[in-house]
């Protein structure tokens, strides 16, 4: 295991060069002005002169190679550099807005695995049934559905139409406190709507683990010692069935970090959604290059994770081939 993880850690370096290589690369060419969005509303009526001043002040009249090398050289000391757009230094800005975003996504990943499994194991029952029609319908609706789409819908039902949980934010109107009951309300809907965005795909994982699990000799042979059917289909099918789903703990790591941003962004949450956004159309190098590599290495850690727990629930699997 700790070898696996030393080799995923060497692997991981070069990629994330990469990727802080290519953010460079491509805002600095992106159409956006760093200086006209840092000046705000007085950049329309600033002098050219004053804004090639506020150019040089920012290091945007810079190559990008050696604002990325600079930033770079810098990041690996500790220092992320200071937000341009949020007039405060990066690590300050990730640290306030990081646990709100972990929140979101664990909720909402954990809600979809167990729902997910649930809804899973009710198809895989009976293959071809009315339960099994209906989840794998409703699964593959939940699959066209834009993050988005379901944050606007839910919003319009529960808070404008019901009025029984919280359109957004992170407290109540006019609340100067943060309590746990609070948050607790206001991430019903944004944890529902992103674990909803993510429950198709265990669904339909743990249907097809689970239904050809229930047809392997072992399982029919389990039948044939006279096993109650739930000591089977918990103790032998859920058991083999579910291996295939754990690869989808790392591969489902992008997706869930782009509903996020959407679902955010729709609930006002007060995470990374709101700097991201800030950060690619105001051309924040620093920002924008910290985020990245913190979603890149969430990602790698994810495909870790998936490896790790894939090796822990079946030992043939091994660490090290």
């Amino acid at each position: 295991m700790a070898r696996l993880a030393g080799r995923r850690a060497l692997f991981a370096v070069p990629i994330l060069f990469a990727v802080t290589f290519g953010v460079f690369a491509i805002a600095a060419a992106s159409p956006f002005d760093p200086v006209k969005a840092y000046a705000g509303t007085a950049g329309l009526t600033a002098s050219q002169e004053n804004l090639d001043q506020l150019r040089a002040n920012l290091g945007a009249d810079r190559p990008f190679t050696a604002r990325w090398w600079d930033w770079l050289t810098a990041a690996v000391g500790g220092d992320l550099g200071d937000s341009s757009v949020m007039r405060q230094p990066v690590a300050d800005v990730i640290t306030e807005r990081i646990g709100w975003s972990v929140l979101l996504a664990t909720t909402a990943f954990a809600l979809a695995i167990l729902l997910g499994t649930l809804l899973g194991v009710l198809a895989a029952r009976r293959r071809g049934g009315i339960v099994d029609r209906a989840v794998t319908s409703l699964a593959y609706t939940l699959e066209a559905a834009p993050p988005f789409w379901l944050g606007l819908l839910a919003v319009w039902l529960f808070a404008l139409k019901l009025g029984v949980l919280p359109a957004g934010g992170l407290t109540d109107t006019g609340s100067s406190v943060i309590t746990a009951g609070q948050v607790a309300s206001h991430l019903i809907l944004p944890a529902a709507v992103l674990g909803i965005s993510q429950l198709p795909w265990f669904a339909l994982y743990v249907r097809q683990g689970v239904g050809d699990a229930l047809d392997e000799d072992p399982v029919r042979g389990a039948r044939a010692r006279g096993l109650a059917p739930r000591t089977v289909l918990v103790g032998h099918a859920l058991r083999s069935g579910m291996l295939p789903v754990l690869t989808l703990v790392g591969s489902r790591v992008p997706e869930l970090i782009t509903g996020a941003l959407l679902v955010e962004t729709v609930f006002s949450w007060p995470g990374i959604a709101a700097a991201t956004v800030e950060a690619a159309t105001s051309v924040d190098f620093p920002l924008l290059a910290a985020l990245t590599v913190l979603a890149t290495a969430a990602v790698l850690l994810g495909n870790l994770l998936a490896d790790l727990l894939y090796g822990l629930a079946d030992p043939r699997v091994g660490f090290d081939g």
